[in-house]
């Protein structure tokens, strides 16, 4: 059954012809979700374009079954084809071994490439995916990322690639990269936004019941996410209870009932663990979800000021001048992507 889009469409940012996308599966490596994250946003945006924008496929050297890393097969799979009449516009390369020699299966992916590529208008790794990409040469003096556990190793691998680690998917000419796992889905909905507009992208996210939708400059981990590896469990309850009720008033009163403490202990607590009182704590976590919300949204800045419990755009426009040295507009242009517009 096929949705409505007519009031996303973008008149003149539609592809019209459909895209043949090639996923290569290597076999006992990565995770499913390097395969079926940017799969189901391909077959979502197909439903909702009422029409077939992309027609997927599945290759891999151990056709027809592949094993993936925690023991589901995947079935009817096709090999590698030595010769094709018509070239796939994309090819994605599911993910990869990381050990240097490579296994001969991922090899075997990597010399396809090698040998291919110069007829695939769109090259695209998925987290170690890159690995196979560098053996087949496509990465020599491109910028390039992957699995965050493994940036160090790329690059040692291949020093002529420029390996970076503050974004979770990388353009740079035809060869598109991403960091792990769900980076790939992320990456997934940037193509069908260059395909087919901001507008089907976002109802693809919506679809998929996704929390956020990143941007690809966004780091690989989060800054929350940061601090509650390092934090007490009292403290991630605490942090819990402060992200999960930032519109609300949030006296120290408040915030010690929200978490079984005294008003006096929290303070105490928070000044030991955090060297800041539970008030500069709460500002803080504002500020991080504000930043979040101008970069991975297209909120307006009251919104975000309602959501984040700063109250109005002026409160807002003052937190930002005074804790980063830049307006809320102008941190959502450097950081946003494309299609948002400035804060208002």
């Amino acid at each position: 059954m096929y949705c409505n889009l007519g009031h996303v469409r973008h008149a003149g940012h539609m592809r019209k012809t459909n895209q043949r996308v090639w996923f290569l599966v290597p076999p006992d490596t990565g995770g499913i979700l390097n395969l079926t994250g940017p799969w189901e946003v391909l077959g979502h945006a197909n439903e909702l374009l009422g029409r077939t924008g992309y027609v997927a496929e599945a290759f891999s050297p151990a056709a027809p079954t592949v094993r993936t890393r925690h023991g589901l097969v995947l079935a009817e799979l096709r090999p590698l084809p030595a010769r094709f009449a018509r070239a796939p516009d994309i090819v994605v390369i599911a993910g990869g071994s990381p050990l240097s020699p490579l296994p001969e299966a991922h090899a075997a992916i990597a010399e396809w490439v090698r040998r291919h590529h110069a007829r695939f208008p769109l090259v695209v790794s998925i987290c170690t995916g890159a690995f196979l990409l560098g053996e087949a040469g496509l990465l020599d003096g491109k910028r390039a990322t992957t699995h965050w556990q493994y940036v160090r190793q790329l690059q040692a691998r291949f020093p002529k690639a420029k390996v970076v680690d503050e974004g979770i998917h990388v353009r740079d000419g035809k060869v598109w990269t991403s960091a792990g796992l769900s980076a790939g889905i992320d990456l997934a909905l940037a193509l069908v936004e260059a395909d087919h507009g901001h507008a089907v992208a976002m109802a693809v996210a919506k679809r998929m019941v996704l929390f956020l939708r990143r941007s690809g400059n966004q780091s690989q981990f989060s800054e929350p996410l940061r601090r509650q590896e390092k934090e007490p469990p009292r403290l991630r309850d605490l942090s819990t209870f402060v992200i999960d009720h930032l519109d609300h008033d949030l006296s120290v009163e408040r915030l010690a009932a929200g978490v079984g403490m005294s008003p006096r202990s929290l303070s105490r607590y928070c000044r030991e663990h955090l060297r800041e009182s539970p008030a500069e704590l709460v500002r803080r976590l504002r500020l991080e979800e504000a930043r979040r919300l101008l970069a991975e949204t297209d909120l307006p800045g009251k919104d975000i000021a309602g959501r984040t419990g700063l109250g109005d755009t002026s409160t807002l426009w003052r937190v930002f001048t005074q804790q980063l040295g830049i307006t809320p507009a102008e941190y959502r242009q450097r950081f946003a992507a494309p299609d948002f517009n400035a804060c208002t």
